[in-house]
C-alpha cells in the first residue's frame, strides 16, 4: 500500500515517522506532498519518504492520503486535489472540524475517515478518536487503525460529534492539564523552590498521579479521598477549590471548546 501524507508540519511528520518506525510502510511506498519548497527540502534531509510539491505527481499513485493541512486551507486544497482524485482511495482527515461530508463533496470522493489526534501524538503518547462514512470497508478501518495506533491509542466513535467532543476532551485537554502545572510550578516558586526544582517536582507528580490511576481500579474521586486526610493539608486544598467552582469551571472550559468545534464543522 502506498500512502500520502499532505502536509509537511507537525502532525504530517509525526504520522510519516510513525509509520516508518512501526514497519507499517517503507521509504519506497511513502510519499510527502509538501508545498512550500523550502520545507520539502528539510523533509527531503530527514528521509521520511519522497517528497513532492505537486498533487500532480503523486496523488493518483496513492491508496491512502493523509489530509494533515490546517483547516481553513482545505478550501483551497480541495480545488487542488479534485483534478486527480479517485473514488477508490481512502482519505483519512485530521482536520479540526472539517466534516466527512465537506470532504466527499470536496473531493467528489466517498471513502473519508476523520479523525481527532492530540499534540502528544508526536512522543507515541497520543489519544485518537476516529469515525467513517459508510463506503469505508472494514479491511480498511482495522488499517487506519492501525495506523493511528502508532501515535497512541485510538478509539472508533459512531458520529461525527463525538469527534468534536474529543477534539474539546484530548485534542485541547493537553492545554488544560499544562495550564493546571503552570498554575502548580509558579505557587512552587512562590513558595521558595527554584525554577527547576518546581517544574521536576509537578512534572513527577503529575506522572505519578496519572499512572496510579491506570493502573489501578479506583476512580479519581476514590483516591483523592484517599490523599485526603481530615483536617488536613489535601483536604484544605480541596476546599479550596470547590469554594471558587474550580471543578465547573473545568467543565465549562472544555463545553466552550466543544461549541467552538461545532461551529467550525458550520462554516
Amino acid at each position: 500500500m502506498k500512502i500520502l501524507v499532505i502536509g509537511g508540519g507537525n502532525m504530517g511528520k509525526t504520522y510519516a515517522r510513525s509509520l516508518l518506525r512501526a514497519h507499517l510502510v517503507n521509504q519506497d511506498d511513502l510519499m510527502i506532498l509538501e508545498r512550500q519548497e523550502e520545507k520539502a527540502e528539510e523533509l527531503r534531509r530527514e528521509e521520511l519518504g519522497t517528497i513532492y510539491t505537486s498533487a500532480d505527481h503523486c496523488l493518483a499513485a496513492a491508496d491512502l492520503i493523509i489530509l494533515a493541512v490546517k483547516p481553513q486551507d482545505s478550501a483551497a486544497l480541495f480545488t487542488s486535489l479534485r483534478p486527480h482524485a479517485d473514488p477508490q482511495q481512502v482519505y483519512l482527515s485530521i482536520m479540526a472540524g472539517v466534516t466527512i461530508a465537506s470532504i466527499q463533496q470536496g473531493l467528489g470522493v466517498e471513502k473519508v475517515i476523520r479523525a481527532m489526534p492530540n499534540l502528544p501524538a508526536q512522543i507515541g503518547l497520543g489519544m485518537t478518536s476516529y469515525t467513517a462514512s459508510e463506503a469505508v470497508t472494514r479491511i480498511e478501518l482495522v488499517l487506519v487503525q492501525n495506523l493511528l495506533n502508532t501515535t497512541g491509542k485510538a478509539i472508533y466513535v459512531d458520529t461525527e460529534y463525538s469527534i468534536d467532543a474529543t477534539t474539546a476532551i484530548s485534542g485541547s485537554g493537553p492545554a488544560y492539564v499544562l495550564y493546571f502545572m503552570e498554575a502548580m510550578i509558579e505557587a512552587a516558586t512562590e513558595m521558595g523552590f527554584n525554577e527547576s526544582q518546581a517544574e521536576l517536582l509537578v512534572a513527577q507528580t503529575f506522572r505519578g498521579a496519572v499512572e496510579l490511576q491506570m493502573k489501578n481500579d479506583l476512580s479519581c474521586r476514590e483516591w483523592i479521598a484517599r490523599v485526603s486526610s481530615k483536617g488536613g493539608t489535601t483536604e484544605a486544598a480541596m476546599t479550596t477549590f470547590q469554594a471558587t467552582s474550580v471543578f465547573e469551571d473545568i467543565k465549562s472550559g472544555a463545553r466552550a471548546a466543544l461549541d467552538r468545534a461545532i461551529a467550525l464543522g458550520k462554516n
